[in-house]
């Protein structure tokens, strides 16, 4: 009995011991994909991720940008990729909109994703060159009335959510723009900067250090309240449009049938990098909301987002043309 006794600590220490021995970790470099061009908000949540990531898996976790289609190229590609942990998606808020949109997709985004964690949110800025003569919303508008679908403005491409806050203003304001769509927030920033379009909503994260070197102008915020490191920048809300509140969010995903042990380490994963003061830090001077929800959490919004995202698509007359 005494022999026995004196294995049950040993034996009860072995038993706790095994989920962490058969904790999941990638065997080779784990590739977020992240479908836009460089300097959107998904491309800098990738990227302020990817240190983190890499520390806590153990390999390098890579930024790999595959822009093109409202962001249906890169998704794709994750979603024909092996369910074992090393490819993944960093998307935006396209994901609750495409599967609208888009006819004859190659891969559902209901059921060809694993959610693993809604991990940001950035509010979008309305932005114009320093130098146009549509120095306030009021005066875009009126632009826009006295000459309908003169003004054009960029997006990151059909569906994304600069293009769904600019046509849910315009249906709100009952006017007409002409929309320009781009492969990704930073082309898109750069036809405002170039002038080749009159305005666009760009996110905070890529649109904040220019407004405050003095080479755009912000003429609103897009979020239901005002942005805390852009605080004179007034709200579409309280410019004369009670309600309105389009954000653009991200969140990680990895392919359809991702094993549960994997999606919990991803989300752990998640989890650590929004504990690392680099990143906390750098969300928070770009006006950014750290989330980091729980796999079940996340599938339940994506299923809300969908739904909202339908009635809203239906109503404003949103194509992905």
């Amino acid at each position: 009995m005494a022999t026995t006794r004196r294995s049950l600590p040993a034996l009860a220490a072995s038993l706790f011991a095994t989920p962490a021995l058969a904790q999941w970790a990638p065997t080779r470099q784990v590739r977020l994909i992240v479908p836009f061009s460089p300097g959107g908000g998904a491309d800098t949540t990738a990227r302020l991720f990817a240190p983190a990531f890499t520390a806590f898996l153990g390999q390098p976790a890579v930024v790999e940008n595959r822009a093109g289609a409202g962001g249906t190229i890169g998704a794709a590609e994750v979603a024909r990729a092996a369910p074992d942990g090393t490819t993944l998606l960093v998307d935006a808020a396209n994901q609750a909109v495409n599967q609208v949109l888009f006819r004859n997709l190659p891969f559902d985004y209901v059921t060809g994703f694993t959610p693993v964690s809604r991990v940001t949110v950035y509010p979008l800025l309305l932005v114009v060159r320093p130098d146009s003569p549509l120095r306030s919303l009021e005066a875009l508008l009126a632009k826009a009335r006295a000459e309908p679908g003169r003004l054009t403005y960029s997006s990151s491409g059909n569906g994304i959510s600069n293009h769904i806050a600019t046509a849910v203003l315009a249906d709100r304001a009952k006017v007409d723009f002409s929309h320009v769509p781009y492969r990704g927030g930073g082309p898109a920033l750069a036809a405002v900067l170039a002038g080749d379009v009159d305005f666009g909503f760009a996110t905070v994260a890529s649109a904040a250090a220019l407004a405050q070197e003095g080479r755009l102008r912000p003429l609103a915020a897009s979020s239901a309240g005002r942005i805390p490191s852009l605080p004179e920048i007034p709200t579409v809300a309280e410019l004369g449009f009670p309600g309105y509140d389009q954000t653009e969010w991200n969140g990680v995903y990895g392919p359809a049938g991702l094993p549960p042990a994997i999606v919990e380490r991803l989300h752990e994963a998640c989890q650590a990098a929004l504990r690392d003061p680099r990143v906390t830090e750098r969300l928070a001077a770009l006006g950014a909301l750290a989330l980091g929800n729980s796999p079940a959490e996340f599938a339940e919004f994506l299923k809300r987002e969908r739904a909202a995202m339908a009635v809203l698509v239906r109503e404003a007359g949103i194509t992905a043309d």
